[in-house]
């Protein structure tokens, strides 16, 4: 009998090993999930409903700015502000709190019945829900296909201008809270009004249950210690521009914090930016508070160290003021001056003053007539055309239908002698000399004038005028290029600056680095980057201290910035000087042009006055640039740049002597209202 083979399978036994396994892993989560619900449920359900906290950040105070002497110039004054937090809360549930805070605060409703439309309409809808749904019944919102959120806007829309009228003062108070309850993102506190009186505050405080949503901060605003002076440079403070909402967000910010929307506040807003703190708030799982918020100190932000002298500021303000007001009647229109003055060597300004805008300075320009003469006389010498010495006769010219002249026919005349007397011709000559024109033989042979226009203004941009001076505010402006125009007699007025325009700051950069002999150097309003006193008493210590920043070197030879030089000096100083009569308190020797240049204003003939200088000659150590524009162009209307420009340079020598401090204005300093700059943002927006 043949044997049999017996295979024993082990596959049974193996599935037993397996399911028994498995059974012991999903008992013990059983007993797991049973030990949580059931012995510990009630625990962990009691630690839930007992305490959420939730973060919200604190904005710390901005950084300080002061002047060169230390002053303080723009800070921060600490206020209460009342804030609302919208935890996605219904419509009826904000209308609610609003009418309960309306009894604490009042908003300024100024506006509110004339502006703000589509809002005033949703909150008369709220107000009136049965009136609102009658505008569009649900029958008729099916009947015509339309969806929920179509036929809220023809509800909306049919709201009437007398329904709207019908709104009461304290509807319109109410409104303006409510208002600024949805200006807020979900989840973030939003500044519903800054600058709470202290029994306001602890009124709130004391009805904080029964307002949701609301609570009280420490909040700072910027404090302008000297008044108006000084502040359109200094910047402004606002909300986030939606545009820039994405970059703010991505470098760190949250949507509800205010920024520097503008000049020296938005340009070193990383600087100026605090370091924010974080206050804790403890609720239960309703959202009721239920202990007091802990609250996490942030850091004041670095602080700037200005190269302004208020003082000095002050005293060019006034010189201004006054001056104008002795002269008014020798306008054409409205009174207007500027002023810049500046460190040749450093690019520091120490001062820059505007009747109406201190702006105006460096985002506004102007023809300026003979003072940039001394770069006409640089591009003659350094492209050989008028080398240095080489006499022409200063008679008119016949160009086309138009007579080009100077003041007075002035006979022979060098490049020094053109500058002390203001020779247009020789400017004219230089131009045309540059493009081989001969007036009585080229005729209308003009040949390449293109060149010439690009000649004259590579070496008047070598000097700063035309192009970006690189001081660090945003929004500069570098005056209007004329271009090439058709008629190239144009490049003669260019020759004597009364084609292009420029800034007063470009002529200050212009006559600073002729002082420099030929060293460009950016002008600065910020010189130190300062770490905050713990104390806040004192200037803290240095984090960053920024140099003199060189732009270009004018590589010609020596003796042309000489001549230039001697020209300038002569202007002030020589017996036929056009600035002669002026400047004589002024214990330094002073170089310096004049400039004349004819415009219209609203269509009468009038000058911009303008004036350039520094001192000492030998040494100079400060420089400036004065620009009156629109004087009449009357024998008694001239001279009006010339005083402005030895007051304010024996304004600066007096400080030298003796320093009482700058003086503050009479009410105070003077503090932001940023809600003020918002709404208007918000008003313009919905325009």
């Amino acid at each position: 009998m043949s044997e049999k083979t017996v295979y024993k399978s082990h596959i049974s036994t193996r599935l037993n090993i397996l399911f028994f396994i498995v059974f012991l892993l999903f008992s013990a989560l059983i007993l797991r999930l049973g030990m949580v619900q059931i012995v510990q449920g009630e625990e962990f359900g009691q630690q839930v409903s007992r305490e959420i906290s939730v973060s919200e950040p604190v904005e710390a105070p901005r950084g300080h700015m002061y002047d060169r002497y230390g002053n303080l110039l723009v800070g921060n004054e600490l206020m209460l502000t009342v804030t609302y937090t919208n935890r996605n809360h219904s419509q009826e549930q904000l209308l609610d709190t609003a009418e309960r805070l309306n009894a604490y605060i009042t908003l300024d409703t100024e506006n509110a019945a004339s502006s703000f439309e589509r809002d005033r309409r949703e909150f008369w809808a709220l107000n009136n829900e049965e009136e609102f749904e009658e505008k569009l019944t649900l029958e008729e919102q099916n009947a015509q296909g339309m969806d929920d959120t179509e036929a809220h806007t023809a509800r909306i829309e049919a709201i009437t201008e007398e329904e709207l009228t019908s709104l009461t003062e304290e509807d319109l108070q109410v409104f303006m809270i409510w208002r600024e309850f949805n200006s807020g993102y979900n989840d973030v506190p939003h500044k519903v009004l800054r600058g709470v009186e202290y029994e306001e505050a602890a009124q709130i405080t004391e009805n904080i249950e029964k307002l949701p949503g609301v609570d009280i901060i420490r909040d700072a605003a910027r404090q302008y210690m000297y008044g108006e002076s000084l502040k359109s440079i200094f910047g402004e403070v606002g909300s986030i521009p939606r545009e820039s909402l994405d970059r703010y967000i991505a470098e760190g910010y949250v949507r509800n914090e205010e920024v520097g929307t503008s000049y020296l506040e938005s340009e070193y807003e990383s600087v100026l930016r605090g370091r924010d703190g974080s206050l804790e708030n403890f609720t239960d799982s309703s959202g009721q508070t239920i202990r007091s918020p802990e609250q996490t100190e942030g850091a004041r932000g670095k602080d700037l160290k200005l190269t302004f002298d208020m003082e000095l500021q002050q005293r060019v303000n006034q010189i201004i003021e006054e001056t104008l007001e002795e002269r008014a009647e020798n306008f054409e229109g409205d009174p207007r001056a500027y002023v810049v003055m500046m460190e040749p060597d450093t690019g520091e300004i120490l001062s820059m003053a505007g009747s109406d805008n201190e702006l105006n300075p460096f985002i506004s320009g102007y023809e300026v007539g003979s003072s940039m003469k001394a770069a006409s006389v640089l591009a003659g010498h350094d492209t050989g055309a008028l080398p240095p010495g080489e006499t022409i006769v200063d008679r008119p010219i016949r160009i086309g239908n138009h007579t080009i002249s100077s003041v007075n026919n002035l006979g022979v005349v060098d490049d020094i002698t053109a500058l002390e007397r203001s020779s247009n011709i020789y400017m004219v000559q230089v131009a045309m000399r540059i493009i081989d024109y001969t007036p009585g033989v080229s005729g209308s042979n003009w040949g390449n004038y293109a060149r010439g226009f690009d000649v004259l203004r590579s070496y008047y941009a070598q000097l700063g005028l035309g192009v970006e001076t690189g001081i660090d505010l945003p929004n500069e402006f570098t005056g209007v290029n004329g271009g090439i125009p058709d008629n190239p007699g144009n490049l003669l007025f260019l020759a004597f600056g009364q084609f292009d325009t420029y800034t007063p700051l470009q002529l200050a950069q212009y006559i600073s680095t002729i002082a420099n002999d030929g060293v460009r150097i950016s002008p600065r309003v910020v010189s130190e980057i300062l770490e905050p006193d713990p104390g806040g008493e004192e200037l803290g210590t240095i984090s960053h201290q920024f140099s003199p920043q060189i732009l270009n070197t004018i590589d010609v030879d020596e003796e042309y910035f000489n001549r230039i030089q001697e020209g300038l000096y002569r202007v002030v100083n020589g017996d036929q000087g056009t600035a002669r009569n002026f400047f004589q308190y002024v214990d330094e020797d002073v170089a310096g042009k004049t400039g004349t240049a004819q415009v219209f204003v609203d269509g009468e003939s009038a000058n911009n006055q303008t004036f350039v200088g520094y001192a000492p000659f030998e040494d100079p150590e400060v420089s400036f640039s004065v620009v009156v524009p629109g004087t009449g162009n009357s024998s008694g209307d001239g001279g009006i740049a010339n005083i402005i420009a030895t007051r304010s340079l024996e304004a600066y020598y007096d400080l030298k002597e003796e320093r009482s401090g700058p003086q503050e204005p009479e009410g105070g300093p003077e503090t932001e209202d940023p809600d003020e700059s918002n709404e208007e943002a918000e008003e313009e927006e919905q325009e």
